[in-house]
């Protein structure tokens, strides 16, 4: 048995790292201003690695390096933004140094009305397109033998998921929005994208992993929920995990030796959990990939006839 198993639901993200020396390694964690991910930054920091604490503005990053005190850098990185994730990624590959493990935390709530992001549906394009550009830049600087992608889904990769696949002829919001429907949507990305990255990876025996942080109590993404939806969570919490709960199995899957080897799994709770069958169909998979490889070339492309015009 893995000591891995010893831990659960109610685990904390500084309990799964106990006693584990991170010195000498780095990570990168994106959302990392507040919430999950913040716990996530503050247990590698706190056991001697080195952070490199991404958010939206640089101002939030930075507020959080003072919060977790040491071991970390602010980096800004709009997720919503293919300029601000190539400047991102450019500075990451200037600090000439390999990353230990990318942990993809940021996310955003669902927006009550439609919300686009370069003609493409928000939660789609901040929670999946800006990872997926991110992270296929910065592989090549993960640790070989040993570097981790940990990237956060849903429940939706769990066994019993709602209706519905990825929507590629509704990726504007175009046809029709519904709110839980797209976050459901980009949920399933992520994890089909870290199920396809852990394939692509293996030559490298680098590990990547989805994760399900469970029902969590809100956290600053809920401001952007509906009254109702506010309320309810506000009922519910008495019985829903801290965030450093939620935090415990990305912060295990990016820096324990007790899960190392591990990949293409599903994570809920601190332990590998049945996945929805639609994350192990390739073909989907693959077609994610592409559509989502085109849509960043064609705005980088886009980008650049702009600037050629402009001299």
């Amino acid at each position: 048995m893995k000591k891995s198993d010893v831990f659960g639901a109610r685990s904390t993200a500084d309990e799964v790292l106990a006693g584990i020396d991170l010195t000498g390694k780095r990570y990168l964690v994106t959302g990392a201003a507040s919430g999950l991910g913040l716990q996530v930054a503050s247990a590698l920091a706190a056991n001697g690695g080195h952070v490199i604490v991404t958010s939206r503005t640089l101002d939030r990053a930075r507020r959080a390096c003072q919060e977790i005190g040491y071991h970390c850098s602010p980096l800004q990185c709009d997720l919503g933004d293919l300029d601000d994730v190539a400047a991102a990624t450019a500075a990451v590959h200037r600090l000439d140094v390999p990353l230990d493990a990318i942990i993809a935390h940021a996310t955003i709530a669902p927006p009550e009305t439609l919300s686009l992001r370069n003609g493409i549906e928000a939660q789609f394009f901040v929670n999946h397109i800006g990872h997926f550009a991110l992270i296929n830049e910065l592989t090549d600087l993960l640790r070989d033998g040993a570097g981790r992608v940990v990237i956060v889904s849903s429940s939706v990769a769990g066994a019993n998921p709602a209706k519905g696949t990825i929507m590629f002829d509704n990726l504007a919001g175009q046809r029709f929005y519904e709110a839980r429907r797209f976050h459901r949507q980009s949920a399933l990305a992520n994890a089909l994208y870290a199920k396809e990255l852990s394939r692509r990876l293996s030559t490298r025996s680098s590990g990547v992993n989805c994760v399900d942080p469970g029902k969590v109590r809100p956290t600053a993404t809920a401001r952007h929920r509906s009254i109702v939806r506010r309320l309810a969570q506000f009922a519910a919490r008495p019985f829903l995990r801290s965030p450093a709960q939620g935090a415990a199995t990305s912060s295990l899957l990016a820096a324990s030796p007790n899960v190392a080897g591990v990949s293409g799994e599903h994570w809920r709770y601190c332990k590998v959990a049945t996945s929805n069958p639609l994350i192990e169909d390739r073909e989907l998979a693959l077609r994610l990939w592409d559509v989502c490889a085109e849509i960043v070339a064609h705005y980088r492309a886009s980008r650049t006839g702009l600037m050629a015009h402009a001299a």
